[in-house]
């Protein structure tokens, strides 16, 4: 590496430790995160040939580990600080919302779930459980598939209520299609697992289905009466 490229570096780095990522391009922090895992290869064009593949910064970390590495200049190395990255913001975005009220937190609840779901290429389909305080007890993936009869079974949903000790949910799913809206098979299931809930006394407070930077809520659309 020659001192051009150290010292561009050095830049980078000295920008973030003074303003955090106020700034900067999504290449830039691409690049920044690819840098940790090569210590001797400009990162830049690599990082703009990452995004300009998958399209954002998001779908750069939410990307399969075999589809990062066919891009020339990622490796084993790139992709476990791209990965790590993801999985720790993850953790910590669900850590800061675990515990609190769902209504006090929604913006975080909400944060979580656009970080955790806009760029996954398959539907998946999860879970929040609150206690009698509306505080989150835990957040969990239920399956990947679309939303269907077939898919789900509302005994084995009441199992996991039943384990939790949970006295309400909210169930959220992503729509890869960029589909914002519910369509009439996810009213159905939904319904029914909320009748489901009810016979042994727990609530479903709402179903999220998130695309992207929005959502799109049953409580409010007036779907779960």
């Amino acid at each position: 590496m020659d001192k051009t490229e150290s010292g561009h570096r050095q830049r980078l780095r000295e920008r973030f430790l003074n303003s955090g990522l106020q700034g900067f391009h999504d290449y830039e922090v691409n690049e920044l995160l690819l840098t940790l895992g090569t210590s001797h290869k400009d990162c830049k064009q690599i990082a703009k040939d990452a995004l300009k593949k998958f399209g954002s910064l998001n779908a750069v970390l939410e990307a399969d580990l075999k589809e990062l590495q066919e891009i020339d200049g990622i490796g084993q190395n790139n992709v476990f600080v791209l990965k790590l990255t993801q999985t720790v913001g993850r953790r910590y975005l669900a850590d800061r919302v675990i515990g609190n009220n769902i209504i006090t937190s929604s913006d975080e609840v909400l944060d979580y779930l656009k970080h955790n779901l806009r760029d996954k290429k398959r539907e998946t389909v999860s879970v929040i459980y609150l206690n009698g305080r509306n505080e989150i007890i835990v957040m969990e993936e239920l399956f990947q598939g679309s939303l269907t009869n077939s898919a789900i079974y509302p005994r084995e949903v009441i199992n996991k209520v039943l384990k939790q000790n949970a006295a309400a949910l909210i169930f959220v799913q992503n729509h890869p299609s960029d589909n914002l809206e519910s369509s009439n098979e996810e009213i159905k299931i939904t319904k029914k697992l909320k009748d489901a809930a009810a016979t042994i006394d727990v609530k479903v407070h709402d179903h999220l289905i998130i695309v992207g930077n929005d959502y799109y809520s049953f409580a409010d659309n007036n779907l779960l009466l």
